[in-house]
């Protein structure tokens, strides 16, 4: 049993050099590792801290990122407005002038038909006209008695002439 009893002198030896040991690492040891431990404390708070800020600045960051592609869309749609109203406007205006035009052309048309027509008639009136005035002249040249002979001659004449 004397191996599981500790000697008085052995205790006295264990309790000096604890001491002694305590006493070094207090006076050497233990303030740098309590400011060491301090500092890791404060270090842990800040990095939680600066965490939270981070964590803060990004819900900001992305309430401010939605608002900025509501916003964007919202003008997106409004230049798409704008740009379905001034093509129909451009439409509606090529439409207009494109009707104004048709119906000048028509106008135009109508009219140089009408002269054209004129013309013809006018044509058409001299033509008869020389024609009349030349039957009228191979009937007077020729004289004639009877009514029979004025209407054989005047069917020939007829015959004759060129109404094209």
């Amino acid at each position: 049993m004397e191996l599981l009893t500790p000697a008085v002198g052995l205790i006295f030896w264990q309790l000096l050099i604890f001491t002694s040991l305590f006493l070094i690492l207090r006076k050497f040891a233990w303030k740098p590792i309590l400011s060491a431990l301090s500092d890791r404390e404060n270090e842990i708070e800040s990095a939680l801290k600066m965490a939270e800020e981070t964590r803060a600045e990004m819900a900001k960051l992305k309430a401010d990122n939605e608002n900025q592609l509501a916003e964007a869309r919202k003008e997106r749609d409004k230049i798409l407005a704008e740009a379905r109203e001034t093509s129909n406007r451009m439409i509606s205006e090529a439409q207009e002038t494109a009707k104004t035009e048709g119906a000048r052309i028509i106008a135009d048309t109508r009219e140089t038909l009408n002269q054209e027509r004129t013309i013809m008639v006018d044509n058409l009136r001299k033509e008869v006209a020389d024609i009349s005035i030349s039957i009228a002249e191979k009937l007077i040249r020729k004289e004639l008695t009877d009514k029979k002979s004025q209407q054989t001659l005047v069917s020939d004449l007829i015959s004759q002439a060129n109404l094209n």
